[in-house]
């Protein structure tokens, strides 16, 4: 299920062919990280088995009006004994996607301290970064606001953009929404970093 280029023109017929961005999926084992990857791939609920290493897929996703964009994701692992190897895959990355389990509240620190740790590293100083809030449609879900104060969104820093989106993997919901607010981060930082290079030149 890896490796694929998504042609979703059946859904998205006035999509044109864009630069991908570098997109990277990250989470605890069990989040939803892969079910949010195939959601957007095949548009439709794919039973997954935790991924022991990585998942990549370019997806090509409308955002509204005429607006659209590639994205090539990798999603990978979240178990304990492989985030060190998530450093390897946020370099050179133009967002992170970061997925939690709305309803493990038990684990919510434990999140916290993956997502900083990754957001400080001085190789992905501010990327954007998209925390989708899984599971929202589960009764026992943790509301929005204490998840962002749990995972202390707020002290990412000022350099580090960032969105929190309540979702459903399993029926979609939120994913699109989420996309195009990552898509938006994105293209304000390059913009950012172009009007730095050239005020450098002058």
């Amino acid at each position: 299920m890896g490796n694929g280029l998504s042609d979703q023109r059946s859904l998205f017929p006035s999509l044109l062919p864009f630069q991908s961005l570098h997109i990277v999926i990250l989470g605890l084992d069990c989040a939803g990280k892969t079910t949010v990857l195939y959601r957007l791939r095949f548009n439709e609920f794919v039973n997954t088995v935790p991924t022991k290493g990585f998942n990549t897929e370019k997806i090509k996703v409308a955002l509204g009006g005429s607006r659209t964009a590639t994205f090539h994701f990798w999603d990978v692992g979240g178990q304990e004994k492989l985030r060190p190897l998530w450093r390897s895959y946020t370099r050179c990355a133009d967002g992170l996607v970061f997925v939690v389990d709305s309803v493990d509240a038990e684990r919510m620190e434990e999140a916290r301290a993956e997502l900083h740790k990754i957001t400080r590293l001085s190789e992905n100083h501010g990327v954007p970064v998209l925390v989708v809030a899984n599971k929202q449609d589960l009764r026992n879900s943790l509301p929005l606001a204490e998840i962002e104060e749990t995972l202390g969104l707020s002290e990412l820093g000022a350099a580090t953009p960032w969105h929190l989106q309540p979702a459903c993997a399993i029926i979609g919901e939120g994913l699109d929404e989420g996309l195009q607010r990552l898509h938006d981060m994105i293209l304000k930082r390059r913009k950012a970093l172009r009007q730095q290079r050239q005020r450098r030149k002058r």
